[in-house]
């Protein structure tokens, strides 16, 4: 039931194109809170701080705070999660692709 939260978690943190982003411009270099919004100029500091929150509890990312200044840096642990359930359907739909293919060769081969 714990990894089917922080799977959900994950899943809802990845769902919004600003969070993405932010994670993408992460996986680049760590940076300061002030150096992230500074990409996000049509939102304020204040929703900026709230999507690295929702990153924060889905422990996408980690915060350092050296004096005033917060250090964000990429967590990309959790994503595995994901890439297992997507591996899982990977096989699934490759299965039903596999059996597809031989009814049809059947069919042919009745023909």
């Amino acid at each position: 039931m714990v990894q089917n939260q922080k799977l959900d978690k994950t899943l809802h943190a990845l769902s919004h194109h600003v969070r993405r982003d932010m994670l993408t411009r992460l996986s680049e270099q760590d940076a300061r809170v002030t150096d992230l919004a500074e990409h996000y100029k049509n939102y304020s500091l204040n929703a900026v701080s709230k999507h690295l929150k929702v990153l924060e509890e889905a422990e996408l990312i980690t915060r350092t705070k050296i004096g005033r200044v917060h250090q964000i840096k990429l967590n990309a642990e959790p994503m595995k999660e994901i890439e297992k359930l997507i591996q899982f359907f990977s096989a699934f739909w490759m299965n039903r692709i596999d059996k597809l293919e031989e009814m049809l060769n059947e069919e042919e081969n009745d023909s």
